[in-house]
């Protein structure tokens, strides 16, 4: 009778008036799929279907299908079932049935340390010089030799080699790439891992070596537990392009994927269909253990894409408007879902690229339901044809599905935003500023204009009757005219282009289409190429463009590194300059002779190097003439949307998901030797200071005991408003001076070997001496900003921690008073876990940040609220009282409760559980005990 049968839900939705977003139908796809009558009841799913009405109104469960964790966030929880493995069997129960209930990816990505920051390759030869004699390291003995090409020297990369002719113009290169995509900049064959990387990774493996053992141990013993070894990427990255599964399929049964994750990035996986957020350390724990995320049903922001993008929009210019737009519509704590005609232009880069970007716009999430464009990639990231086609019918049968013919069933939204996709201007920076904007249909009258101007950002100040002067010269034997406009400098560059390929495969499509057409770059204009990466060099390899490149206008490979930008460009040839100097001429880029300086996407830096000028209208007058005579106009050789995403998707996307395949099949040679326990529970090493079993389970019973007072319990701390969790979790460095530090110096420690809090998150020692450390806590009782209280019962001043355990030795009961927005902030999993093991039963305060408060009833913390218009100060409290308060036995949400102080006042409080399961969970002791009697 309590549980909603799938079909009773079918039958709802067909009778609906409206149609649900798709991100709600997800949603909606959990609650049915886990609907217990207890975490999940039929009431949540009904509320789930009446979206509209109660939006904003109600909190719902979600079940998300994975949880993807990073190192430093990860490893709480790693520790928390380890232990718990321990208590089920200190308590007589099998120690080998305690596994995440949820499928957990942690990614190992934050353990790297920048210890050494000398890059072999980042200095090759280039116009401005560099070290041409440090040597590359030798290849690792792990990794396989690079095919043999005859290159002078394969520690140091001399210049131009004997590849041969033949493999240079063969117009496709297909880098052999072992591990990472590190190309020689001049030969494009692949070449050691620089000496940077290697040492990094041994002093990440050797500073993180007991972490790193744990997290091996965790993943042989736990089922539904994967490690991704430090080396490999990213935890968005991996979540992306490795981890995604769009549909899950378990034992022939079929469920949209989802997850929550530790990091803020997990919004990108929206772009693929997804449905993904970011939450904290306990809410990721808590899903582990099998528990639900608490979610306030969401406004659902329809963004309607319409139009078709110019044709000179590069992917950039397309995604950093739509941002614009959605930060300027205040979509803040809603969900945005994309619809609409334009939809389908965007690839599947582009939408990652704007899921991404939901931090600088505040959405929960940006959500692209799976279309065709979606399985198009997904066909090229390695998907068989047999998952494909049974994951585009699963979505079909179940209304998950994009099609963008059936405009009738578009859901119904909140509010619909539409945006224009035509009215995206694709714009240049300058000629001075990069801030000074200018469109390109305006570029040739606003150059125009600049020269009228009085000297300035936007000025020049050159005489009417010298604005159409022609300057000849004379460079390499032929003969060229200069004017104002002329174009002398030309660098394409990716440091800002890396994560989504296609505005520089733009540019080389383009300079194919223009060579195919007859068209070269003027002999005098400095060209240069320099990729942010060499994985820009790679997918311009394999996609064929580079030859084009280089035939076009010596548009060739000239490092790894910032060059033309910071103005270190070799001089003009002296031709040139002289020209210049000689006709006062505004020429454009950048040197001591050169006054405008431009800034564009890399397509039309490659577009005006061609033109030789920015004195030119694109649209009317013609880049320059074919063999023939011919006119040849800008939209002749621009690449269309559809031959860019054809080329990304068949040779970039897929090269890629390739190599990472290859990447994750191979593995890290030092993890694959890393020696690890494989016993079913962990041999804690009473010496390690990473590493410690947490005393969470320590009083754990078989049964939860009644609900115990707290008696004459002492104020720890007596804090003001919009207490923070960064004021409450440790985070960052280990001051020398902390209780910390001096744990770590009483272990032999030096202050060289703190290493950080992030990293000592195991370690609940460390961690419980590190709450409240803040050096911005503001404590009443001292009276200015320290990490400091006063231990009432003998009035001295101690750290936090220190006074805390006084106190336990004492038996005397902790609790904190506080003002409004108790716990604001990012969530943090130590903001309830340190006040714990600090000894601390309760908080009162007058308000909380509602996660935070969830995460103090998770921990076995009471939430105790002043009635309103009551708090500290009103009720004349010092802090200085002794409190006492019991709880009934049948607790019940939003239960008013007395609290007697030992001076005589009582005064009454809320009980903040908003639920039977907070209710639940606090009687069991917190969640951790609750799903540790689960298992016995």
């Amino acid at each position: 009778e309590t549980l909603l049968h799938p079909s009773e839900c079918y039958k709802i939705i067909i009778e609906n008036k409206y149609i649900l977003p798709y991100s709600i139908r997800v949603l909606l796809e959990t609650a049915v799929r886990n609907c217990d009558g207890f975490l999940v009841k039929k009431e949540d799913a009904m509320n789930i279907l009446d979206w509209k009405t109660k939006q904003n109104n109600v909190e719902v469960p979600f079940y998300p299908a994975r949880v993807l964790l990073q190192d430093f966030t990860g490893i709480p929880a790693m520790v928390d079932f380890a232990a718990m493995r321990e208590a089920v069997k200190n308590l007589g129960g099998d120690p080998m049935k305690v596994h995440p209930a949820c499928p957990t990816d942690l990614t190992v990505d934050h353990s790297l340390q920048i210890d050494f920051s000398k890059c072999a390759i980042q200095n090759a030869p280039n116009p401005g010089g560099g070290d041409l004699q440090r040597p590359l390291a030798k290849i690792s003995p792990h990794k396989a030799q690079p095919r043999k090409v005859p290159c002078r020297g394969q520690t140091g990369c001399k210049g131009p080699c004997d590849a041969g002719e033949s493999s240079r113009n063969s117009g496709k290169f297909s880098a052999q790439i072992e591990n990472t995509p590190i190309l020689c900049p001049f030969h494009l064959q692949p070449v050691p891992e620089p000496e940077t990387v290697l040492k990094n990774q041994e002093v990440e493996f050797g500073r993180n070596r007991e972490r790193l053992q744990f997290f091996k141990w965790g993943s042989k013993v736990f089922r539904n537990v994967a490690v991704i070894p430090p080396g490999t990427g990213m935890a968005h990255q991996m979540n992306l392009e490795y981890l995604s599964r769009v549909v899950f399929e378990i034992k022939d049964f079929l469920y949209p994927d989802s997850v929550v994750g530790t990091d803020s990035h997990t919004t990108m996986v929206n772009g693929l269909g997804i449905l993904g957020w970011g939450v904290g350390g306990i809410e990721t724990e808590a899903v582990m253990l099998g528990m639900p995320v608490a979610l306030t049903l969401p406004e659902v922001v329809g963004c309607e894409l319409t139009g078709l993008a110019s044709p000179l929009a590069t992917s950039i210019d397309v995604v950093l408007s739509i941002t614009k737009q959605l930060r300027q519509a205040g979509v803040a704590g809603k969900f945005v879902e994309f619809f609409g005609t334009g939809v389908s232009q965007l690839s599947v880069a582009d939408r990652t690229t704007i899921a991404n970007m939901c931090p600088e716009y505040g959405a929960i999430l940006s959500f692209f339901p799976v279309d065709n464009v979606t399985l198009k990639h997904l066909k090229h990231t390695g998907f068989d044809k047999a998952k494909l086609e049974s994951m585009e019918a699963y979505l079909k049968a179940v209304k998950l599905f994009r099609n963008n013919q059936i405009s009738s069933e578009e859901p119904e939204y909140t509010q619909i935003i539409q945006i224009d996709l035509s009215s995206i201007t694709p714009y240049v920076s300058g000629p001075k500023r990069p801030q000074d904007r200018v469109a390109i249909t305006n570029m040739k009258s606003d150059f125009q204009a600049c020269l009228n101007e009085k000297i300035g950002f936007k000025g020049f100040q050159i005489a009417t009757e010298k604005q159409n002067d022609i300057v000849p010269v004379e460079y390499e034997g032929n003969e060229y005219r200069l004017s104002h406009g002329s174009v002398v400098i030309a660098a394409v560059i990716s440091c800002t282009n890396n994560c989504n390929p296609s505005v520089m495969l733009a540019a080389g499509l383009l300079a194919r289409k223009a060579v195919e057409a007859g068209l070269m770059v003027k002999p005098y204009i400095r060209t240069s190429l320099s990729p942010g990466s060499g994985m820009v060099t790679h997918y311009l390899s394999s996609s064929g463009v580079l030859p084009y490149l280089s035939k076009l206008g010596k548009f060739e490979v000239v490092g790894y590194g910032c060059s033309t930008c910071v103005g270190n460009t070799a001089p003009l040839p002296e031709a040139i300059r002289n020209a210049i100097k000689q006709g006062d001429l505004v020429a454009c880029r950048l040197c001591d002779c050169v006054r405008a300086n431009y800034l564009a996407s890399p397509p039309l830096v490659v577009a005006y190097a061609i033109a030789g000028t920015v004195n030119i209208d694109f649209q009317t007058e013609p880049l320059g003439i074919d063999p023939n005579g011919k006119n040849i106009y800008l939209h002749d050789v621009w690449p269309t949307r559809e031959e860019l995403q054809q080329v990304e998707e068949e040779y970039v996307i897929s090269s890629m998901f390739k190599e990472l395949k290859e990447k994750m099949e191979k593995g890290n040679k030092r993890w694959n030797f890393l020696e690890a326990p494989e016993s079913v529970l962990f041999p804690w090493d009473l010496k390690s200071t990473y590493i410690r079993c947490p005393s969470f389970f320590d009083k754990l019973a078989k049964e939860p005991v009644s609900l115990q007072p707290i008696e004459n319990a002492h104020v720890l701390l007596y804090l003001g408003d919009s207490v923070t969790t960064d004021h409450i979790s440790p985070a960052g460095s280990i001051a020398r001076n902390s209780a910390a530090a001096k744990y770590l110096t009483n272990k032999g420690l030096t202050p060289r070997e703190f290493n950080s809090y992030g990293a000592r998150r195991g370690n609940d020692a460390v961690m419980t001496r590190g709450t409240f450390a803040n050096i911005k806590l503001l404590n009443k009782f001292i009276g200015k900003p320290a990490p400091k209280t006063v231990h009432l019962p003998s009035g001295q001043m101690l750290d936090v921690f220190e006074a805390a355990e006084l106190y336990q030795k004492e038996g005397i009961p902790l609790i904190i008073l506080a003002g409004k927005k108790y716990g604001l902030g990012s969530s943090r999993d130590w903001t309830a876990k340190g006040p714990f093991l600090l000894g601390v039963k309760a908080v009162i305060a007058e308000s909380y940040e509602k996660i935070h408060k969830g995460h103090l009833i998770g921990i076995g913390i009471a939430p105790l609220q002043f009635l309103p218009g009551e708090n500290a100060n009103v009720l004349g409290l010092t802090g200085k009282e002794q409190f006492s308060v019991s709880f009934p036995q049948e607790l019940f949400p939003g239960i008013t409760l007395d609290i007697k102080t030992n001076t005589g006042k009582v005064f009454s409080v809320i009980a903040s559980f908003e639920n039977n399961v907070e209710t639940t969970i606090y009687k069991h002791g917190g969640i951790l005990n609750y799903v540790a009697r689960r298992f016995l």
